[in-house]
């Protein structure tokens, strides 16, 4: 489980255009990272 402060462990997430971005060239690409889960997508209720 994760605490407040802890580093994110790298993973693998699909993109808009259908590639992979891992969170790792994510982050040596960028500063500053937002990543957004919406888990309600798609569910019914």
């Amino acid at each position: 489980m994760l605490k407040v402060g802890d580093k994110a462990p790298d993973f693998k997430l699909p993109t808009t255009s259908g590639q992979e971005l891992t969170l790792a060239e994510a982050l040596a690409k960028h500063k500053a990272l937002i990543f957004l889960f919406y888990v309600l997508d798609f569910t019914g209720g």
